[in-house]
């Protein structure tokens, strides 16, 4: 199972917090919501973002801001302009002074701001989709993106999409819009473990950390995954440890049980199924580092999760 794949084989986004904000003129607002993933989409106008580094992004219609919590991060007019607006975990707005905002910011459907006026020439339109819980293998492989990171020239007919849903009340548009949500993501995803070092810059790393990924089922050694990449198992423990920062048996056990939480919250396969899925020989072992991993039985999870 591809890794990108693997994104969304668990739990999608369900009922995702997914608004329009529209703002004009002088305004800041500070994000301190926590949440594991924050898409942003500039539709409209320009904005700057900065990240938890302190380092200003000039953005332009069509630029997509992944941000992941919980480090804090800010959207204004400009990046000098102080916090006006802060939002706080469960997505409660505040003034600086952690006074709860009125109701007046709610300008329509969905859509947020300190204006009704879409159309003035300083408006600028976010859409905004934010992951208030994280999958297992989400966390995983957004671990290896960097903390927030600004990526260009979306498609626009995502955003045409997203933007026209938004301001709709049809029927079953909860559903439509967290699709919606999870393709900006993925294509999003896609584009950064394709032109970042997202991916290991060793390409042999890279093929040993893709066969990993791609069949967690087969009975992997060092020994064999270094013949199936053309390395020694010396040589491919240390070039992998150094680029991927842990062993390659160590990120398989963590794969595999990333894999199998997803699966385990979020289908109705039973233990020995997933089991057979990702790589353990019976679905006692599976219970058992399942166990270890998390604290509670595989059944206690699971009801967890639904």
């Amino acid at each position: 199972m591809p890794a990108l794949d693997a994104l969304l084989d668990g739990p999608r986004a369900e009922r995702a917090f997914l608004l329009k904000a529209v703002f004009a003129g002088a305004w800041a607002i500070g994000i301190e919501d926590e949440a594991p993933l924050s898409v942003v989409v500039l539709a409209r106008g320009s904005a700057t973002f900065t990240g938890a580094d302190g380092i200003g992004h000039d953005l332009v219609p069509g630029d997509v801001v992944l941000a992941r919590g919980p480090a804090p991060y800010t959207f204004g007019d400009r990046g000098d302009r102080p916090v006006s607006i802060r939002i706080l975990p469960g997505q409660v707005c505040v003034d600086p002074h952690g006074q709860v905002l009125p109701d007046e910011m709610i300008t329509g459907v969905r859509t947020w701001g300190n204006t009704r006026d879409t159309g003035a020439d300083d408006t600028t339109v976010m859409l905004i989709g934010t992951y208030e819980r994280a999958t297992s293998v989400g966390a995983l492989l957004l671990a290896r993106l960097p903390e927030s990171v600004v990526l260009h020239d979306s498609d626009p007919t995502l955003t045409t999409l997203l933007a026209a849903e938004l301001d709709g009340e049809d029927a079953g548009q909860s559903v439509v819009l967290d699709r919606l949500l999870d393709l900006v993501l993925v294509t999003a995803v896609r584009t950064l473990l394709t032109d970042t070092p997202a991916r290991p810059t060793d390409p042999t790393v890279n093929r040993a950390l893709a066969a990993l990924e791609a069949r967690p089922d087969l009975p992997w050694t060092v020994a064999t995954l270094g013949a199936h990449v053309g390395l020694s198992r010396a040589a491919l423990a240390r070039r992998f440890t150094h680029h991927v920062g842990e062993p390659p048996l160590t990120y398989l056990t963590r794969w595999r049980l990333a894999l199998a939480a997803d699966l385990l919250g979020g289908t109705d396969l039973p233990l020995a199924a997933i089991a057979g899925r990702v790589g353990y020989t019976s679905p006692f072992a599976l219970s058992a580092a399942l166990k270890r991993a998390h604290g509670v039985a595989p059944a206690t999870y699971r009801s967890g999760a639904a």
